[in-house]
């Protein structure tokens, strides 16, 4: 009732990760405690200026508004039956964004997945730039392998060189024990 009387009422909003051309990654809905009236914080909403706590619906998650592209109130976005999103004056396709992808910090990517027999989009990490700088850094089945003892370390002994006992590097002693497990 307090929250009422002081105008800082919750706000619900829909919850989008990332903005494509014709693509929105929505995260679900989400509720925003304002600590100014409720008005003021519509407004910073609609201008994109929003800055601080989203409650995630379903979970009480709290994340920082920065993570998202949009934070949108709940009646100026709508979904159709075909799962299709109407915002801005605009028709935009719908990728679910899962939870596991709220907090990452790089680009999403649609991905085709059947579920219930029902075609959806969901989001997933672009891992395809990670993907190139590895292609690029070493080529497929190529190895590169330093001049022999090159820079081993001065205690290993070199290989293919025999010892003699005069060697400082042998140590004798390891002979001592052998046999004799009991």
């Amino acid at each position: 009732m307090l929250k009422w009387l002081t105008g800082r009422q919750p706000i619900p909003v829909w919850v989008i990760k990332q903005i494509d051309d014709s693509l929105l990654h929505l995260c679900g809905q989400g509720v925003i405690e304002p600590n100014v009236k409720s008005s003021a914080v519509i407004e910073q909403l609609r201008s994109g200026r929003y800055e601080g706590a989203v409650t995630m619906a379903g979970g009480g998650l709290v994340l920082n508004a920065r993570l998202f592209a949009a934070l949108v109130p709940l009646d100026a976005l709508q979904l159709d039956e075909q799962g299709h999103a109407h915002w801005n004056g605009r028709s935009w396709y719908v990728a679910q964004v899962p939870q596991r992808c709220w907090t990452y910090e790089e680009r999403l990517v649609p991905q085709r997945q059947v579920f219930n027999g029902q075609e959806l989009l969901v989001s997933v990490e672009d891992v395809s730039t990670i993907r190139r700088q590895l292609e690029e850094s070493s080529g497929p089945g190529q190895a590169s392998f330093e001049a022999a003892g090159d820079k081993e370390h001065p205690l290993i002994a070199p290989r293919g060189e025999d010892l003699s006992p005069s060697d400082s590097r042998r140590d004798n002693r390891t002979d001592i024990w052998r046999g004799h497990d009991d």
